[in-house]
């Protein structure tokens, strides 16, 4: 399952792209929304390694 982590944070900034695509913003304009969606997986992912290494 850990293998699959770098699906989330594509699959959540394609929607986000989808989002800005349907209410005709630009990719610039929707910067910041790509950083916040790398930064929470980014937290999502560090939390899981933490624990498998605190688990193991």
């Amino acid at each position: 399952m850990i293998k699959l982590f770098f699906l989330i944070p594509i699959v959540m900034c394609a929607i986000w792209y989808w989002y800005l695509s349907s209410h005709n913003y630009t990719v610039k304009q929707g910067l910041k929304g790509f950083g916040y969606i790398f930064a929470f997986n980014g937290v999502i992912i560090a939390f899981f390694i933490l624990m498998l290494f605190l688990t193991r």
